[in-house]
Parts: C-alpha cells; sequence; structure tokens
C-alpha cells in the first residue's frame, strides 16, 4: 500500500472583500486551516476569485465591469496561491479566475500551484449558458494532466465533469485524480455536478474531488447564490463505501472536506473489481474503433 494523500476541498462560502490585501489574508487563513490538518492537495472552488470584485464598489455590481476588475488582477493572484503553496509546501488548485487571452478572448481558468514555484493551468472546456449567453467566457482548446509528486491529475471544472469523453480522455492518459472545482447557483445545478463526478468515479475508477462555492452573495451578478457541498467520491467497488462517497460535508457551510486517498487503490480497482469499466470501455462502441480526446501531459515533478 502507498502512502495516502491527503485531500482537502473547500466549501468555500463567498465573501466581500474589501481590498486584494484582506482577500490575501483569507486565502492564507484557509490553506493555514488545510495544512494543518494535514492535507497536502488543496482545492478551492470555480470562480472563488470573483468575490475580488467586491474591491471595487462601482463594478460589483456590474456584470461585466466586475469580469474586467478581476482578469486585471490574475497576475496578483496567480502570485499569491503561488507563495501560500511554498509556505505551507502544498499543492494548490487556487479558485478559478476569468483570463483573458492574447486574442481578447476571455477564459475560466484553473492553476495548480505547486510549492517549488512550478504552476499549470487547465481552462474550462465547456461553457454553460450563463458563461456563453450572459458572460461570453470562452472554451478551453486543450485538455493536460498534471504529473506530480502526489500523482496524475486532471482537472474537470464544473459543467466539464458532465461530459464523460474529457473524464476519460484524461484517465486514460493516466490521471489518477480529477479535481473538480464547481459554482452553482442552486441545488439541481450542484447535484448535476455530483451526479456527474461520481458517474466519472465509476467509469474511470479513480478518484474525483468536487469543491463548490457556497453561501449568498447578493452584491454580485455572477455569485449571488452558491449551493453545494464538498466531496471524495470513488467507484463503489471492493472496501470502497457502498455509495462511493468518501467524505462530504454539510450543504452551505463553509469548511475543508479532507479525505485520505490511496492512489494505489486506482490499480486494484481496475484489476481486481467486481466490474471494469474502464477496461471494458472500448466495447461500447459494438467492433468500431474507440478514439480519445487528445490530453497533453504536463511534467510538474
Amino acid at each position: 500500500m502507498t502512502v495516502p494523500v491527503r485531500i482537502a476541498a473547500a466549501q468555500y462560502r463567498i465573501g466581500q472583500p474589501d481590498s486584494f490585501e484582506t482577500w490575501q489574508d483569507i486565502e492564507a487563513k484557509w490553506v493555514a486551516d488545510a495544512a494543518g490538518q494535514g492535507a497536502q492537495l488543496l482545492v478551492f472552488p470555480e470562480y472563488a476569485a470573483m468575490e475580488l470584485a467586491a474591491i471595487d464598489s462601482t463594478t460589483a455590481s456590474d456584470l461585466h465591469a466586475s469580469l474586467r476588475a478581476v482578469v486585471a488582477l490574475g497576475s496578483r493572484i496567480d502570485a499569491h496561491y503561488a507563495d501560500l503553496a511554498h509556505r505551507f509546501g502544498v499543492i494548490v488548485l487556487g479558485g478559478t479566475r476569468p483570463h483573458g487571452l492574447d486574442n481578447g478572448q476571455i477564459v475560466n481558468r484553473a492553476t495548480l500551484y505547486l510549492p517549488d514555484g512550478r504552476s499549470g493551468h487547465q481552462d474550462k472546456i465547456m461553457m454553460t449558458r450563463f458563461e456563453r449567453e450572459s458572460w461570453d467566457i470562452k472554451g478551453g482548446a486543450s485538455l493536460r494532466v498534471f504529473r506530480t509528486s502526489l500523482g496524475m491529475l486532471g482537472i474537470s471544472t464544473c459543467y466539464d465533469v458532465e461530459f464523460p469523453m474529457i473524464a476519460r480522455a484524461q484517465a486514460t492518459a493516466g490521471a489518477q485524480v480529477i479535481l473538480c472545482p464547481s459554482c452553482t447557483d442552486s441545488l439541481q445545478g450542484y447535484y448535476r455536478v455530483r451526479i456527474g463526478a461520481q458517474a466519472r468515479a465509476l467509469e474511470n475508477q479513480i478518484f474525483v474531488v468536487q469543491a463548490p462555492t457556497v453561501g449568498m452573495a447578493p452584491w454580485s451578478p455572477a455569485l449571488d447564490e452558491n449551493y453545494g457541498a464538498a466531496g471524495v467520491f470513488v467507484p463503489p467497488d471492493g472496501d470502497s463505501p457502498d455509495d462511493g462517497v468518501v467524505a462530504i460535508g454539510t450543504e452551505g457551510q463553509g469548511a475543508w472536506v479532507c479525505a485520505d486517498a490511496d492512489l494505489s487503490r486506482v490499480t486494484r480497482w481496475r484489476t481486481e473489481g467486481a466490474v471494469r469499466p474502464f477496461a471494458h470501455w472500448p466495447e461500447q462502441y459494438c467492433g468500431d474503433p474507440a478514439k480519445d480526446l487528445p490530453v497533453d501531459i504536463v511534467p510538474l515533478h
């Protein structure tokens, strides 16, 4: 048995920081708390960085102005998460943020920060109706899997995890854990993502970690309502929990949800499990060749 990786998934209550320095203090307290619980891999939610729009009261209530305001803070956000990863010796998936590309388009970017200063990012692939129709956020152009000292990590942000081919490609490329930062404005939205996360864990016989935003933020047109519970999910097989839920939080509460993940179980599930969906996946094509989406392997170790 390998040494388990302690994973902390944030049920992140959206606040209203009055300055960038206030936000830095908030994030530092969150990371210190998780590190104090022995966590090695920390997962913040989708669009958690959008609470930084509260800093400027003149633009906070304007959907597009608040988006541009957070885009402008991108390098400072990156620097702070990188510092926290280094200071506490942990790997951090920072709260996703809108990121401006050179062509003027904006994507929803999740960035993984390592203690040694290296980082890697995954842009969300699939846009929700709100992102497409109201915000004009564009989908990412490629999939990645990150080779780290803790294991092989993939990122499927929120809606992405509802599309099986994304996680399948990441798992085929070696991902042992899929990180799923999420932001949903209804319980139905939360359960769509959670059901997707559990389905991806089942199909690929891997760990999937969901980290949602929670709480009400009426000042923000982007984050006004947030529902969810952080969770760590596995295939319900062998010595796993009967429902595949290793850990789950209490909906709406701001807290870390922690679990120990023995990544060697991925191989055992796939070779010794009662069923072998990862291996049998190609058979559903009824003899036609199965084709996975291309994935780049990013070495961060």
